[in-house]
Formats: C-alpha cells, sequence, structure tokens
C-alpha cells in the first residue's frame, strides 16, 4: 500500500450514472488486475473505496456509478484537480490457474476491475471469452473497449434490449476452463450455481479503512473469517460459505 497525491486527467461520464477518471501519479504499488484504490474527498471522514480499470507507469483509470453523497462529489471534480489515494490496495486475481480458455464475467459496475484482467490473459496468451451483463441498452459501457483488446465479447442485457435478453448466465459459453467475475452477489451466486469449474470471484462489501485495520468488512469463509479488504477483494469459488 502507498499514499499520495494524483492529479486529475479526465472524469467523464460514459453513463447516466457511470463516469470515467484518469489519475496521473505514481503506479508502483499495483501488482495485479482487480485491486482497488481509497479516495479522500474533501468534507467526507472516510475514504471511497473504488476499484482499478486499468493502470500504465504514470496513470491509472477508475470507473465509477454515481450511488451516493462521496461519489456524487467526485462527478464534480474537473482536470488539473488533485486527490489523496491509498494504493495497491487488496490482493488482485491470480491469472496463474486461468487454463487455455478462462471465462471473464462482469455485471454493471463488477465490470471496471476485468478489464485490466482480460488484458493481462490476452498478453499471456489465452482464448478468452468474455460476458458483461446489464439491465439495459442505456446502461451499457466499455464493452467496445473490451472488444478492441481482442476478447470474444458477449452482452446480455435484461430487457433484450441489446445482445442476448437475460441474465449473464444465459450466455455462458461450453468449453471453458476457469471462471473469474466480478458483480452483485446475486449475480455471482447464480454463476457460482450455473458452473461447474473453478474460479475466482470479486466480493464487495462496505470498507471502513480499506486494509485490514478495522475488520468492518469481515465475511465468513469456509476457511474462517476473511476481510474482503485485505484477504480479498478475490475468493477463489471454494472457500465461498454460501447456501445456494
Amino acid at each position: 500500500m502507498r499514499q499520495g497525491i494524483y492529479e486529475i486527467v479526465a472524469n467523464d461520464a460514459l453513463t447516466r450514472d457511470v463516469y470515467r477518471m484518469v489519475l496521473k501519479g505514481d503506479t508502483s504499488a499495483f501488482s495485479a488486475p482487480g485491486q482497488f484504490v481509497e479516495i479522500a474527498l474533501e468534507g467526507f471522514f472516510l475514504r471511497r473505496p473504488i476499484s482499478v480499470c486499468d493502470y500504465d507507469g504514470t496513470s491509472v483509470t477508475l470507473i465509477y456509478k454515481k450511488v451516493g453523497q462521496g461519489t456524487s462529489a467526485m462527478t464534480a471534480l474537473r482536470p488539473g484537480g488533485r486527490l489523496d489515494l491509498l494504493t495497491g490496495l487488496g490482493n488482485g486475481f491470480d491469472t496463474s490457474k486461468a487454463g487455455d480458455a478462462p471465462l471473464v464475467v462482469g455485471g454493471g459496475v463488477g465490470v471496471p476491475p476485468l478489464y485490466n484482467l482480460v488484458r493481462k490473459l490476452l498478453a499471456e496468451g489465452r482464448k478468452v471469452s468474455v460476458v458483461l451483463g446489464f439491465n439495459r441498452a442505456e446502461e451499457i459501457f466499455y464493452t467496445d473497449e473490451f472488444a478492441a483488446l481482442g476478447a470474444d465479447v458477449t452482452v446480455t442485457t435484461v430487457d433484450g434490449s441489446v445482445g442476448v435478453k437475460g441474465f449473464v448466465t444465459d450466455a455462458l459459453p461450453s468449453g471453458l476452463s476457469y471462471v473469474f467475475a466480478c458483480g452483485p452477489i446475486p449475480m455471482l451466486k447464480a454463476l457460482y450455481r450455473a458452473t461447474s469449474v473453478s474460479g475466482q470471484y470479486s466480493l464487495e462489501e462496505r470498507m471502513g479503512c480499506g486494509f485490514g485495520a478495522c475488520m468492518g468488512c469481515s465475511i465468513m469463509t469456509k476457511a474462517g473469517s476473511r476481510r474482503v479488504c485485505k484477504d480479498g477483494p478475490i475468493f477463489e469459488k471454494e472457500i465461498l460459505e454460501w447456501q445456494i
């Protein structure tokens, strides 16, 4: 974990409620796709945890949804401003277990951290299938960016306005070797039931500190209590204690 000051390069709307923020600064603390940052916002006591969409040697891209007062305040931030970030938080995805034909599944604001994951899997020479689920056409974002990486991308919408009508579980390919997923818990549980192969699931819990000190984001697993911010947010499928 590192703390630093980052300059806002861009902060633009992708949909009515989803925004893409690009920050310039030290990215050396990031070690795996699926990690997150904690942002300090003026006027708010707790930092806001935001997953990392992508990063390079000098910048980090965050995609966030306007859902509360903190993220609403973030939408008003302008290029040239500066933010205090904790970076390199969370364990991230382990791509060494992916096999030859991994499946990557994202739902809603669970989509962003999968972008850097897909980029890494493709760079490792794997054949990657991606299924991205949304409620309706106007909520869709970043599907073109995933396709531009070279992945086989399928889009689902609950209302059928774009792609496959239904949920991500209605568009699962055959012959997959492993599953990486990030999205709402009901989606993850449905995916858990629908697939027989192993995988890694990124979970979301309300966080206080973001680095394991407060224990506020603890969940129960088959191996006992685990902290989503420190031991996760990525957990192997087999360790999840879900009664399904």
